[in-house]
């Protein structure tokens, strides 16, 4: 039986029984299971890491079907057309235009502010290549917006949705991106040799 945690009521919630049967049995097919406390927050900035492989988005899809999350996440504006921009939508989809002088990280706060609960999901690193250093966009989101960061890792290795800490970022960023890589440093990706971090990065032993 697959160890779900246990969500919080402020948690923004959607899906039925079916979605979330679909979910649970995927992860229990592939023979993953979770780790750790989800945070109790109705407003996060929800990171996940390592990013290396598509197996990620299906882990990911399957974790939000399973525990029936409402889940947001951004795109360009321009692929939000018919009849994507329905399913975009549906499964969180938010449209930014890059083109407007209003910046995209203002339009994300703006969008966050507006509501009363939302869990932004983002992936740190952007890309599934190699990158160094990582993307701060987020934690310059989540400082300017005042809403916490909830760190989630795939771990490949142990087969493990580790749900890490949260934490209230400040607008010191290099300081705040230091936290992000000494919890991803402990979480095996699907393809290690494509996650990197500064050279300069301490880790705690």
């Amino acid at each position: 039986m697959l160890n779900r945690p246990k969500i919080a009521q402020n948690t923004p919630r959607q899906g039925n029984a079916f979605s979330a049967w679909l979910g649970r049995s995927v992860l229990k097919l592939l023979g993953w299971r979770f780790e750790g406390q989800w945070q109790d927050d109705p407003k996060m900035v929800i990171t996940v890491a390592p990013h290396t492989s598509n197996w990620d988005f299906v882990i990911g899809i399957a974790v939000v079907f399973c525990l029936r999350l409402n889940i947001s996440f951004f795109g360009k504006h321009s692929i939000f057309i018919p009849p994507f921009d329905f399913f975009l939508r549906r499964w969180g989809g938010i449209p930014i235009d890059r083109t407007k002088k209003h910046g995209v990280v203002a339009q994300i706060i703006d969008e966050i502010e507006s509501r009363d609960s939302m869990l932004l999901c983002l992936a740190p690193e952007g890309t599934r290549s190699k990158v160094v250093p990582w993307k701060t966009g987020f934690l310059h989101i989540a400082a300017q917006a005042k809403v916490p960061v909830f760190m989630i890792g795939l771990d490949y290795k142990k087969k493990s949705i580790v749900l890490g800490p949260k934490f209230m970022p400040s607008e010191n960023i290099p300081l705040e991106i230091q936290k992000v890589y000494e919890f991803y440093a402990r979480v095996h990706a699907k393809f290690p040799h494509k996650v990197a971090f500064p050279a300069e990065t301490k880790f705690e032993k």
